[in-house]
């Protein structure tokens, strides 16, 4: 199990190494000069090119990928020309906001997704299996953006149950409760697209175990359906959908850019927004970078929780 587990480790080295140089790239082609966009009215000639130079810009792209990446083994993502503090701290400090919502959603998704796959294939062809795939074909064809400003018109405007956007309350709160409340709406909205997705798989892979013949030797050794399900199937389904449940975690911080923006969650996905339109390349890069790592540890972990659950791929 542990070479396993270093086999994963030393393949995701190079994925971070190929996922440096597209960010690299990415940012590199965006348009605009980040010297103009720093300087604003003070932008002549002159202090454009002393500016480049001071902070390197001036170098050819491969050398400038080179220092980057060096400075990236040390620890160091540069200073945000924007925010004039180290871009790590930024980064880290915001990822922590990000992670809180996008965990939360993705357990969210992944609960609720498990739970009406299992569902619908012990129901199949009921009216309740027609119920959950009807729900599950609109929640996946909705708009995460869409999604959470119906949500906020509905709940926040008219209802006023919940409030429409940032972390906490602006005048007291700041406890796990107001947290709480104002993580109800932007979670909900980002688990929904990764709950169908989960419960389709499972409904599939759920419907496949069960046509097995352990399973209708179970049956006939009298054990009541529910444990049938819940002992014998389920834990036999829920092996193809582990790494879908990983992959969705990439997905889910990727949907985290929009729907912090549409909630003003103070997370990585609205200073990502804020940095590429302040051209602060080196918040971007930094943001970016650490999002796509994240992805790939979140899909080394799915991949080694389903190597433990099952035996047969160990």
């Amino acid at each position: 199990m542990g070479l396993h587990v270093l086999k994963r480790l030393a393949a995701a080295i190079p994925v971070l190494i190929g996922l440096s140089v597209i960010v690299f790239l990415i940012m590199a082609m965006i348009p605009g000069d980040p010297a103009t966009a720093i300087l604003g009215a003070y932008a002549t000639p002159e202090n454009v090119a002393a500016l480049n130079r001071d902070l390197g810009l001036d170098q050819p792209p491969p050398r400038r990928y080179l220092i980057w990446l060096g400075n990236i083994l040390h620890g160091d993502l540069g200073r945000s020309y924007a925010l004039n503090r180290p871009v790590l701290d930024e980064v880290l400090e915001r990822f922590q906001a990000t992670l809180v919502l996008a965990g939360t959603a993705l357990v969210l998704a992944s609960l609720l997704g498990l739970l009406a796959g299992v569902v619908s294939a012990a129901r199949q062809f009921g009216w309740t299996d027609r119920a959950v795939t009807f729900a599950v074909l609109i929640g996946i064809s909705t708009p995460s953006f869409f999604l959470g400003l119906l949500l906020i018109l509905v709940f926040a405007v008219r209802l006023r149950w919940f409030p429409a956007s940032g972390m906490y309350a602006i005048y007291g709160g700041g406890d796990l409760k107001d947290l709480a409340w104002h993580l109800v709406l932007p979670a909900l909205t980002l688990a929904v697209v990764a709950t169908g997705v989960i419960a389709r798989l499972t409904r599939t892979a759920m419907l496949e175990v069960l046509r097995q013949d352990y399973i209708r030797t179970a049956r006939a050794k009298g054990l009541r359906e529910r444990r049938v399900i819940r002992v014998h199937a389920f834990r036999a389904a829920l092996v193809p959908v582990i790494p879908v449940i990983g992959i969705q975690a990439g997905f889910v911080l990727g949907g985290a850019v929009y729907v912090e923006t549409v909630f003003q969650w103070p997370g990585i996905g609205s200073m990502l927004v804020n940095a590429i339109a302040t051209r602060d390349i080196l918040l971007a890069q930094g943001g970016v970078l650490v999002v796509a790592a994240a992805y790939v540890l979140f899909n080394l972990a799915a991949d080694i929780a389903q190597t433990l659950i099952d035996p047969r791929l160990r």
